[in-house]
């Protein structure tokens, strides 16, 4: 049993639509459970055992929430960061965390590979089209992986707070926390398998990711994955879409924008 997975792709019926990105490239459940299969094993051929943490600081990608379901597949801990976050930034998260393996967009490789070289940690990439050497490595893989045992008291995702009142720290969150946040979202919000969401959050905190993408799975549903907001793009989904998630800034651009 691996809590958290299980839960998340208990509806996964493989030809329903996962996930349609703005590039056009278009995923369904039997995609992710192949693609988190590959990566998990590509994991494990890294040197990722369970436990390890693995820090992502890559642009949003759907690759990013499949290599967050391989992470949970593998046993590991998966910890996002932003991907604007500068070297100095990132290294206060490196040296807090000791991840085993550090994943970065093209944009932040060298400055992982630096950090990696100070603290510890194997540097792979991993680009917005499904590019870079891990998703080499994965590719290359099986897709059939046995998913590491995990309960519900063990842990999932380390995300770090803001730091407004003093230095960031890391809130360790479990496969129930994450699993029962998500199944009474979708119950409160009647979240169902007819439902698609416009996603155009950030995937590196917990809205975008362990909320948004979260209850999409639970229920079933679909997303429009949108790279980042664009209140143009996101009234020509509206059509096709029953809900919507944001923050604040997004209404009232929304509200501003002609239509």
């Amino acid at each position: 049993m691996n809590h958290l997975y299980d839960l998340l792709s208990r509806r996964a019926v493989p030809g329903r639509l996962l996930l349609e990105a703005d590039d056009g490239r278009r995923f369904a459940y039997g995609d992710l459970v192949e693609i988190s299969g590959r990566m998990a094993n590509a994991l494990r051929a890294l040197g990722v055992c369970g436990g390890d943490r693995v820090l992502v600081q890559a642009e949003k990608s759907p690759e990013v929430v499949f290599l967050y379901l391989a992470c949970l597949r593998a046993g590991a801990v998966f910890l996002p960061l932003n991907p604007a976050y500068t070297k100095a930034e990132a290294g206060y998260f490196v040296a807090d965390a000791k991840p085993a393996l550090l994943i970065g967009g093209m944009a932040q490789a060298d400055a992982l590979r630096a950090l990696a070289q100070e603290f510890g940690g194997r540097v792979e990439t991993l680009g917005v089209a499904g590019d870079g050497s891990f998703m080499a490595a994965a590719r290359a893989m099986p897709a059939g992986f046995d998913n590491t045992p995990r309960g519900p008291d063990d842990l999932a995702a380390i995300l770090y707070t803001s730091g407004t009142t003093g230095r960031a720290k890391g809130a360790m969150m479990s496969h129930a926390n994450l699993g029962s946040n998500a199944l009474t979202l979708r119950d409160l919000w009647r979240f169902t398998d007819a439902d698609t969401l416009i996603h155009a959050l950030p995937v590196y905190h917990t809205h975008g990711l362990f909320v948004a993408c979260n209850v999409v799975l639970m229920a079933g549903a679909a997303m429009l994955f949108q790279q980042k907001f664009d209140a143009g793009a996101m009234l020509r989904a509206m059509p096709r879409a029953t809900a919507l998630m944001g923050v604040p800034t997004f209404y009232t651009r929304l509200v501003d924008h002609p239509g």
